[in-house]
């Protein structure tokens, strides 16, 4: 990556560092939990931790931590310790995060509301171990300093000096390969959720897909590659029937881009082959042909088990060229 690339990237990607706190609800287990039981000595074993509180009052605070961290992965890539996010995105991700820190904070005035009578319920659920989960209870004031949801976002402005800020460029270097990568397992867990063995799929199954197309095209200053692979997934959806199921021609149109994007050396080669000319339409021509010299499909896209194999579909019928060819 050269300096200029250095400067774009600087120039329009912020980063983004997300601090969300959580109460564990546990405490080490004491030997006198046990009231004198003979315990094996600490160089053999070690005691676990004790739950002070319903697991289950606590999950709702989980639930919107992963809630935020999937919104930055889908929108960003991860760059020093946090995320790396498109300038242009970041009303949008300051939205969100808004939007779901209220919900933390009103969940978490919620539990603290309730806190005691959950303590209590907990204890009663768990009678002959009343003593071990009361002697080990805190107050709300503690529970409360325990439990936060607020992040830092802020924009690179790298030192002058010719050796000083070495070690940013080679975490800037370092992106591309972070984004295909992540691309390419968002990508693998669409495959088996929503594609693998299915001869058909709904209009749902595309939502992961335009989620990586945005993701590309929102950070296609990053990597060159990244754009044109980002205009064949649009070329792609241009193509789909607006309403019904996806099968026959149009499956294998998103089967075959997926395969691609599995795979972030054949993401690389043809984002590579569109720049020097070789135009989205022709490569999804050679994924419904199934034409290896233009576009190979891993053998686990398409199921040979399938009684009618969709190879077999296109002897017996006659493709619609979709506008492609």
């Amino acid at each position: 990556m050269d300096t200029t690339t250095d400067a774009k990237v600087f120039k329009h990607l912020m980063v983004l560092n997300l601090d969300v706190s959580i109460w564990s609800a546990r405490k080490k287990l004491s030997p006198s939990d046990f009231g004198g039981a003979r315990l094996p000595p600490e160089e053999l074993a070690s005691l676990g931790s004790k739950k002070i509180c319903n697991p289950e009052d606590l999950r709702v605070f989980g639930t919107l931590k992963s809630r935020a961290v999937n919104m930055l992965d889908r929108i960003g890539i991860r760059f020093l310790g946090g995320w790396g996010i498109p300038e242009s995105c970041a009303d949008e991700v300051i939205k969100e995060l808004k939007s779901t820190h209220d919900e933390f904070m009103k969940a978490k005035q919620k539990f603290l509301a309730n806190y005691d009578q959950s303590i209590e319920a907990w204890i009663n659920h768990h009678p002959e171990w009343k003593s071990i989960i009361k002697n080990s209870v805190v107050d709300a004031g503690y529970v409360s300093s325990r439990m936060g949801f607020k992040w830092q976002l802020f924009q690179i402005v790298p030192p002058k000096g010719k050796f000083i800020h070495d070690g940013l460029k080679d975490e800037v270097s370092k992106l591309g390969n972070t984004l295909y990568g992540e691309v390419a397992k968002t990508a693998e867990d669409t495959w088996r959720k929503c594609y693998s063995g299915k001869d058909k799929v709904s209009h749902k199954a595309i939502s992961p897909l335009r989620s990586i197309y945005e993701k590309l095209n929102g950070l296609s200053f990053v990597e060159p590659c990244a754009a044109p692979i980002a205009s064949l997934l649009r070329t792609a959806f241009d193509h789909i029937p607006r309403k019904g199921f996806i099968e026959g021609a149009d499956l294998l149109i998103l089967q075959g881009v997926l395969a691609l994007l599995r795979d972030p050396e054949s993401l690389v080669d043809y984002g590579k082959s569109i720049i020097k000319g070789k135009t989205p339409e022709a490569i999804l021509q050679g994924l419904i042909q199934n034409d290896s010299a233009i576009c190979p499909i891993p053998a686990d896209v398409i199921d040979l088990s399938e009684a009618v194999s969709i190879s077999n579909l296109y002897q017996q019928q006659p493709i619609d060229s979709l506008g492609l060819w």
